[in-house]
């Protein structure tokens, strides 16, 4: 794959990323306005019940990734091909099996949530569950084919086709919100575009990458070496549902819909500050896969372990810095008042969470060399346990005790321990990558420190204050953080573009 496919690849991860952001940024007030607490946190729940179906994949997408990567780096193209007719075919079956688990779960929605909803709430959130269920099993088979793009690398066709998808996504819900319609008219809207994602990506997998599922006998061996990678990969998605999706479930059941919407926001805002990590990341697992495949020694590795995590750090310590100063201000401003209580939510995430998202190459590194098993066993016994904090947490303190029992899991799973795993297990130079990061460190706990007090003397009650006050943050933070918290490899990669442009003007 030329190198140009990849630096385009993560250029436009990260415009689909700001777009798909900045989009999300100006229509969510508009949709929180329009649908109220109330049906907003019926569609959350609804979305949290269906997430968990999700988990169905079993871990095969990041598997169809990972073997297509080693068989084309090893020329085997007919393997390639009898696996991709083997994966249409189990997840065939596993659409059937989400559409009879969805209707279970559409047939006892009663049981579950008839304390906290009114009988209207009840039958809405049933309607727009079953949607849901069904846009799913459809999705299910046809995701082959997305996967089979990246791990053919082919990232600008997959990014071109998401970011066509943001604008024309979310200017048929605006419409539609400004008719009247609401939180049904929104899954319908959503199924439309997925299922025509599904269909661009089968029609480029034939047209262009020639691909053909060979239907056989299933080689069972085989079938086995995939599940057994698999499964962890299957866990660690247990792990994130348990983590992203209990908390609107459990306040469902003993808060309400208010209480589900405000702890909505804080996790959409989650997502926001997640993707900004992992737009780098998930361009990278080809690449990994070859590394291990032709036996680069640790070195190498630990370097890009060290190297995306510096990347990575810079952007966010810039995100978590700039939310911790304006981010109540913004919740306020562009959610409304009511959601004041998102900001401390995220806040308890967010610290917590910055440290497994500089790190998240590291979860490509374990996929790449089939060594999921330890964090997987990890993740999932301490996020059961945080699902053990979160029940009793809510009943008193809400969406907080919920954020709390989160953030107590990710501290003891992803900090401490899976830090040492990589020191002691994987050969990583943790010790540098700590180093580096405490070095990058200083010129935003300083800028944090001083704009903090500074802060203290003003009222920021509008938006164009607001945009005031981040705009002098970023003129003051950023040079000083290019300067002397940036290495020379880092501000190459802002100059040399900007240098290009120039010349070619």
């Amino acid at each position: 794959m030329p190198k140009s496919q990849l630096k385009i690849g993560a250029l436009l991860s990260y415009v689909v990323l700001a777009l798909n952001n900045l989009v999300g940024l100006l229509y969510t007030p508009f949709m929180l306005r329009m649908m109220g607490k109330s049906e907003y946190g019926l569609y959350s729940i609804a979305a949290s019940i269906v997430a968990y179906l999700t988990i169905l994949d079993l871990g095969f997408g990041n598997a169809i990734v990972r073997y297509t990567a080693k068989f084309r780096a090893e020329g085997k193209q007919e393997e390639q091909y009898r696996m991709f007719g083997m994966f249409f075919l189990l997840y065939c079956g596993i659409g059937v099996v989400a559409l009879i688990i969805g209707g279970i779960l559409y047939l006892n929605a009663g049981n579950i949530f008839d304390a906290s909803m009114t009988a209207t709430e009840l039958e809405r959130t049933k309607v727009i569950l079953l949607l849901m269920v069904i846009n799913l099993a459809i999705t299910f088979p046809f995701s082959l084919f997305g996967s089979i793009i990246t791990a053919y690398e082919q990232f600008v066709f997959q990014k071109v086709i998401a970011i066509i998808r943001i604008v024309l996504n979310y200017a048929t819900m605006i419409v539609l919100l400004y008719m009247g319609y609401k939180a049904i008219a929104m899954v319908v809207v959503t199924t439309i575009f997925n299922i025509l994602t599904l269909v661009s990506n089968f029609w480029y997998c034939k047209r262009y990458l020639n691909i053909k599922l060979i239907f056989g006998k299933i080689q069972i061996p085989f079938l086995k070496e995939i599940c057994i990678y698999s499964l962890w990969i299957f866990m660690n998605a247990i792990m994130d549902r348990i983590y992203w999706s209990t908390g609107q479930f459990v306040l469902g059941a003993f808060a309400g819909t208010a209480a589900v919407a405000v702890f909505a926001v804080a996790i959409q805002l989650q997502h926001m500050y997640m993707s900004f990590s992992t737009a780098i990341s998930g361009v990278f697992l080809p690449k990994v896969t070859a590394m291990t495949v032709q036996e680069n020694n640790g070195t190498a590795i630990s370097d890009l372990f060290i190297k995306t995590g510096r990347i990575q750090y810079g952007i966010m310590i810039l995100i978590l810095t700039g939310f911790f100063l304006f981010g109540k201000q913004f919740i306020c401003l562009w959610a409304g008042a009511g959601y004041a209580e998102a900001y401390t939510i995220a806040m308890i995430i967010f610290v917590p969470f910055t440290v497994p998202l500089i790190q998240n190459i590291g979860l490509v590194i374990l996929q790449a060399r089939n060594q999921m098993k330890f964090r997987c066993i990890l993740s999932l016994v301490v996020s059961v346990c945080s699902l053990g904090l979160q029940i009793p947490l809510s009943k008193y303190y809400g969406g907080v005790g919920c954020a709390i029992g989160i953030a107590a899991g990710l501290t003891v799973a992803q900090i401490i321990v899976m830090n040492i795993y990589y020191r002691v297990k994987q050969q990583i130079n943790i010790v540098r990558f700590w180093i580096e990061i405490i070095k990058m460190s200083i010129i935003p706990a300083l800028m944090t420190i001083v704009t903090y007090y500074i802060l203290q003397n003003f009222t920021i009650d509008s938006l164009p204050e607001l945009c005031i006050g981040i705009l002098l943050y970023l003129i003051a933070y950023l040079p000083l953080f290019f300067a002397l918290s940036m290495n020379a490899y880092e501000r190459d990669l802002i100059l040399k573009p900007i240098k290009k442009l120039l010349n070619r003007q």
